[in-house]
């Protein structure tokens, strides 16, 4: 049974690339694609086992590519002869089998055979197909092997980080730290913000990402100008596939040592211009970016389950979902008082249910006022009681402190360096960066 193959190619390059395919052994070209409408609604109905798609396809970009992944379709990548901007585009968007638009038909019969039977669901090959002759297979393994490594992996060099104790050495993806909580403002927003400035003045190189599509603040809190949302730009680049380190230093400036912030959304309707893989690739840009990464995000973890139901309609909280599937450790923040604390509880049982390990939970603006006499006691007790959480971090209440820095645009560590509140949130940064402020790294050391 040959193989099933769709083409979506710019106009230039269309037809010599639909003629090879015609003349590939086990391959049945079905359908050319005017639009990428089209495309989606092929391979979201099964009727192609690969398509064959070049970056200067009109409409293309990486949610299309995400979707066709979704369907099940095998992805072949075609770019212009040593055109390396479209590899890079291609490689962007996951697609690990590129070809050149000039490629005969065997060597795009062998890459399609390699792809479809690596793809779910592969429909195998008849007897009476044609295998691919062992020069196309070869020139298919040598192309592959320029673009994935011949076992020693090039290793890039991040401009933005110090090259550490071995330059050679491929340094490991920075932990992802996604800020959520309940709605009813627990303080998530000032937890995030200063918690990223905390572990940037511990020396810790960090990235702060405003992935809140309800009600962004991330800008206001450090008093930055918002009217071109740094998260926006960076999807943009990422659906494009022309985000990379530079881009995306270009879009999260430093806003102090070591500290570097994405903006959020100014307006709340323009939440469809978040859409999951992007932000999913722009957040493993910000991992060799930086040293950490600290998301905001927003409360609701509804899967929108009205838009989402047989439509491919956007997730207003894909962001949420999506920060919180790569996240590498999650703080749950619950104001503390008894209303705060049963949306607490509640939460966490629908956070039990998007992320399988046990979040950090923390105890926002704990006050006896609001509990009673002991109220750290209080609780960690009531927290135990009704959700089984066991240790519970607190964050002292200090509202003068957090109202001036906020008035002044201002972390706690420029506005208040004696809060409470602001040594509780010192104490959690050393314990996710596993730094302290007598041991931290002289990182700026040389900086001017």
């Amino acid at each position: 049974m040959a193989i099933t193959v769709v083409t979506a190619i710019g106009a230039a390059h269309e037809a010599p690339v639909a003629a090879a395919l015609g003349q590939a052994a086990g391959v049945r070209l079905t359908r050319r694609c005017a639009d990428v409408a089209d495309l989606l609604a092929v391979c979201a109905a099964g009727r192609a086992d690969i398509a064959v798609m070049s970056p200067d396809f009109p409409g293309l970009d990486r949610s299309a590519v995400a979707a066709m992944r979704r369907s099940g379709t095998g992805l072949i990548g075609v770019h212009r002869p040593g055109a390396a901007e479209e590899q890079q585009v291609l490689s962007q968007w996951g697609v690990t089998a590129q070809l050149a638009i000039d490629a005969t038909p065997a060597e795009f019969g062998a890459a399609a055979l390699a792809v479809a039977g690596s793809a779910p669901g592969a429909v195998p090959a008849a007897d009476g197909d044609e295998p691919p002759s062992d020069a196309a297979a070869a020139s298919l393994d040598d192309e592959l092997a320029v673009l994935t490594g011949d076992g020693s992996p090039y290793v890039p060099r991040n401009p933005f980080l110090d090259p550490g104790p071995d330059p050679a050495a491929a340094p490991a993806p920075a932990p992802v730290v996604v800020v959520w909580g309940p709605g009813g403002a627990p303080g998530r927003t000032t937890l995030a913000v200063n918690l990223a400035a905390e572990s940037a003045r511990l020396g810790v190189p960090t990235v702060l990402v405003d992935a809140d599509t309800h009600a962004a603040c991330v800008a206001q809190h450090l008093a930055l100008l918002d009217e071109a949302p740094g998260v926006a730009a960076a999807t943009r680049l990422a659906d494009a596939g022309h985000l990379d380190l530079r881009s995306l230093a270009a879009a999260a400036p430093e806003v102090s040592p070591g500290l570097r912030v994405l903006t959020g959304l100014p307006r709340a309707d323009r939440w469809p211009e978040i859409r999951d893989d992007a932000l999913t690739a722009v957040l493993e840009q910000c991992r060799q970016l930086a040293r950490l990464v600290v998301v905001d995000v927003a409360a609701p973890l509804e899967d929108d389950e009205e838009l989402s139901y047989d439509t491919a309609a956007p997730r207003r909280n894909a962001a949420t979902l999506a920060a919180l599937d790569v996240a590498t450790t999650v703080l749950a923040v619950g104001s503390a008082d008894p209303v705060g604390l049963q949306r607490l509880v509640r939460g966490l049982d629908d956070l039990r249910a998007v992320v399988p390990e046990p979040p950090l939970v923390v105890a926002n603006r704990v006050r006896a006022s609001a509990v009673g006499s002991d109220p750290e006691h209080r609780v960690a007790e009531a927290l135990q009681r009704f959700a089984a959480v066991r240790v519970v971090r607190m964050i002292p209440d200090d509202r003068a402190a957090c109202d001036g820095a906020l008035l002044a645009g201002k972390v706690l560590a420029e506005h208040a360096t004696g809060s409470a509140a602001r040594k509780a949130i010192v104490a959690l940064a050393t314990e996710l960066t596993g730094v302290t402020a007598t041991s931290r790294r002289s990182w700026f050391a040389g900086r001017k």
